[in-house]
């Protein structure tokens, strides 16, 4: 049985822009996500994200996150969850761009367990989505292992756990800029920009401790991360989707 909240659909005051008028099409509930960001060289992010995409910046500065987390109630409006095919853990590499002063996501990679889910979205949306190897073990910690099946060496192996008490990134600060982003934006098969746009309630954001024990993540992108990542962690998100829309491109 689906526990998804759609009271999400009346928190709304938050949002940087309206709500889409079409009707959504999907929902999604994200559990235990970790938010492990670095710093990258905007140029670096420049030679792989398609032109059209405006690379975001804070104060100047580029990022680059690696987001695990674990997925339920995920299907089309209307359709009851089925536990074998509505939840299943993902891992996400991704940076962020905006397009007509919308922030929005854009996805390098996105590993799934889940076969049809992965083959659903590489058709349908032509994300550049993977069938991986995954495990996920919650505790007081979350054990999360992610090895991608079409190239063993893109593998992810971390412990981590929230750390303070959960809260909603202030408007304008780093955090917010980071997680409060409300689309996704991808090219479609014929190579046309387009905007995939979500809502959910204000990111219940904790500061986190990760114990990373391996991440070639980024390796297929030539980028690498040094350093410790900023962390944030947030226990459980309910989303919903709309279809994608094409964007119009200025000359």
């Amino acid at each position: 049985m689906s526990d998804f909240s759609y009271a999400i659909l009346d928190k709304r005051d938050h949002r940087p822009w309206a709500l889409p008028e079409r009707p959504w099409v999907m929902t999604q509930t994200w559990h235990d996500l970790l938010f492990a960001h670095w710093r990258v060289p905007v140029e670096a992010l420049r030679r792989i994200v398609p032109s059209v995409f405006p690379i975001d910046t804070f104060n100047g500065d580029a990022w680059l996150a690696v987001v695990p987390f674990h997925m339920t109630n995920v299907g089309p409006r209307f359709v009851p969850s089925l536990p074998w095919v509505s939840a299943f853990p993902e891992l996400n590499v991704r940076t962020y761009v905006r397009v007509d002063d919308k922030p929005g996501v854009y996805f390098f990679s996105l590993d799934a367990s889940s076969v049809a889910a992965v083959a659903a979205a590489r058709s349908l949306l032509r994300l550049p989505y993977f069938t991986a190897d995954m495990s996920v073990r919650v505790g007081p910690s979350i054990d999360y292992r992610s090895r991608r099946r079409s190239n063993p060496g893109t593998e992810f192996c971390a412990t981590y756990e929230p750390a303070g008490s959960p809260a909603a990134p202030v408007t304008g600060s780093l955090e917010y800029f980071l997680t409060e982003r409300y689309c996704l934006y991808a090219t479609d098969h014929l190579n046309h920009p387009y905007r995939l746009e979500i809502h959910h309630p204000p990111w219940p954001l904790q500061r986190a401790t990760a114990d990373i024990a391996v991440n070639t993540m980024t390796a297929p992108l030539g980028i690498e991360v040094h350093g410790p990542p900023l962390l944030h962690f947030s226990a459980r998100q309910d989303v919903v989707c709309w279809r994608p829309k094409r964007l119009e491109v200025r000359g």
